[in-house]
């Protein structure tokens, strides 16, 4: 079983990459956001980034940096086919995917003012935000000393291959071609 992290900043194109893999090389998909969602709703808490940050938070303080990924992992390892867990933002939970198995971790990025302009049309419940609200998300997020929270500058630095998405959805296909070709799969 190969397993794929995504990692990246908010709407670089995670999801498309989920996508691809999905719908053309027929990866499972394990999702952080869907998981949290669910915890979120049945919390009976608003269905916002915020929530997501302190739901996450939370069950990483309670139970260790890698809880919601591995809780993916275990639910992929029953099954047993490659895999994408979607939205890796520790790196305790790079730590543990690496300890699991064939792990790759892909990380996307593009530029800010693109990406804020693909999460209002993406009209997710939790991307209703302006963008000041968009920028002070990601720093938030980017860099902590806590293992605990969200630290997407140090997953990103821990990334097998890094893909640039400021082009078209084709490039970013391209390119995720290109490192499938280095991958044995």
């Amino acid at each position: 079983m190969l397993i794929i992290g995504i990692t990246g900043t908010l709407g670089a194109g995670k999801g498309t990459v989920v996508e691809y893999l999905v719908e053309k090389k027929g990866f499972d998909h394990y999702s952080v956001r869907a998981y949290l969602l669910k915890e979120i709703v049945q919390r009976g808490l608003p269905e916002n980034r915020d929530s997501m940050v302190t739901v996450a938070n939370e069950l990483r303080g309670k139970y260790g940096p890698s809880y919601v990924t591995d809780q993916l992992y275990f639910e992929a390892a029953r099954i047993g086919n490659n895999c994408i867990i979607e939205s890796i933002r520790t790196p305790g939970e790079i730590i543990s995917l690496r300890e699991k198995g064939r792990f790759i971790l892909f990380a996307v990025d593009a530029d800010p003012k693109l990406r804020y302009e693909r999460i209002v049309r993406r009209s997710s419940e939790t991307d209703n935000i302006s963008f000041v609200t968009f920028i002070e998300n990601e720093n938030r997020e980017m860099n902590t000393a806590d293992p605990n929270k969200q630290n997407l500058k140090a997953c990103i630095e821990q990334a097998d291959f890094v893909l640039n998405n400021d082009g078209s959805r084709e490039d970013l296909y391209l390119a995720v071609e290109k490192v499938l070709e280095q991958i044995t799969l």
